[in-house]
């Protein structure tokens, strides 16, 4: 049997791709493993899914001032150590890197024994985890085109990025039944990210009445911010997270509203869900989903708001101007290069693993 590691974490962004690639790789004859921090989010995701995990040391590498600058260097040499000694007994065919700090020791360690390593690159510009592993790396996946250009030549590969098959089987009917909705009616779907997004909530309940005349809203609005004075508001449903039913809430949705994640808006670009993506700003972040959201406009897949430009009345208007126009996003989404993921990055791994 074929043998591969997955690793990546920090963020849930770092794993559902891993997750996501698990029913390809299983029938393409692969036994898994994980390697991630000791108790870091993927360790949280990956029980699920009956997979041996292998917690090791890791440490932040920050391009500022911290005195744990100091100390989490010694942090990832005793990873490099853990994860060199795992993949000597486990002998795999290959690792798969998502990227996050944890992936450091474990690339670097697997190029140590010459393992071969397949990386993948969400965000427009390289992350300084995976800036680390370049050197090393057999190919490096990416969602941008624009992308193509930082990465080392003949290593690029520009795939997209997995998502979880199952997002593609919804049932809109069963969607409109978990909101208590009607079916002759449009349905925007609001999604803040996990933790919520403060800006982009208080804009869509501001808008509501001007939205609800329309629409109907259904709001994912993150752990411990939903507004209880609003419960009762015909055409307005509101969920802190959702799980299993979110494919339901996609298969239900005309339009969308998100930030700009990069895997948040490459599973609106499989499920060819028009969208307005308002990025997180630089004052809040390294600017990464600025440039993910300003690559999506270009492409004609998006219509972009910024954060600072955010009103009532400009977020109503765009919302309509979208939908009017929704059929030319699912057009130009339908057109996309970056739609075969999986089977892009299966074929990835088994050339690397072949060799």
């Amino acid at each position: 049997m074929k043998r591969i590691v997955l690793t990546g974490g920090g963020t849930a962004g770092h794993v559902t791709p891993n997750i996501a690639l698990l029913p390809a790789l299983r029938q393409a004859g692969y036994e898994i493993a994980y390697m991630g921090s000791y108790d870091g989010i993927e360790k949280k995701l990956i029980a699920d899914f009956d997979i041996p995990y292998t917690g090791i040391s890791t440490g932040k590498l920050r391009r500022y001032l911290d005195i744990k600058n100091l100390t989490d260097p010694f942090r990832v040499i005793k990873g490099f150590s853990e994860a060199r000694k795992y993949l000597k007994q486990y002998r795999p065919d290959v690792v798969f890197s998502k990227g996050g700090f944890v992936s450091v020791p474990v690339v670097r360690a697997a190029a140590a024994l010459d393992i071969p390593c397949i990386i993948h690159e969400s965000d427009m510009t390289p992350g300084l985890a995976n800036k680390l592993c370049f050197p090393v790396a057999e190919k490096i996946c990416c969602n941008f085109p624009e992308t193509m250009n930082m990465l080392p030549e003949g290593k690029a590969v520009l795939t997209g990025s997995p998502i979880r098959a199952e997002l593609a089987q919804g049932n809109k009917i069963a969607g409109l039944d978990i909101c208590g909705f009607t079916a002759n009616k449009p349905v925007i779907l609001v999604i803040g990210g996990s933790l919520g997004a403060a800006n982009v909530n208080k804009a869509v309940r501001d808008a509501l009445p001007r939205l609800l005349e329309d629409f109907q809203v259904v709001h994912l609005c993150g752990k411990d911010k939903i507004d209880n004075l609003l419960l009762a508001t015909p055409g307005y449903r509101q969920f802190e997270y959702i799980k299993a039913e979110l494919k339901d809430l996609f298969a239900m949705a005309d339009i969308v509203i998100s930030r700009a994640g990069a895997n948040s808006i490459c599973e609106l670009l499989a499920l060819k869900k028009p969208n307005i993506l308002i990025p997180l700003p630089a004052a809040s972040s390294r600017g990464d989903q600025l440039l993910n959201a300003a690559s999506f406009e270009a492409q004609g897949f998006s219509i972009v708001i910024n954060e600072d430009d955010l009103t009532t009345e400009l977020l109503s208007a765009k919302v309509h101007e979208l939908f009017s126009n929704r059929q030319s996003y699912h057009d130009a989404m339908s057109r996309s290069g970056q739609m075969d993921s999986i089977h892009t990055i299966i074929k990835l791994i088994e050339d690397a693993a072949s060799r």
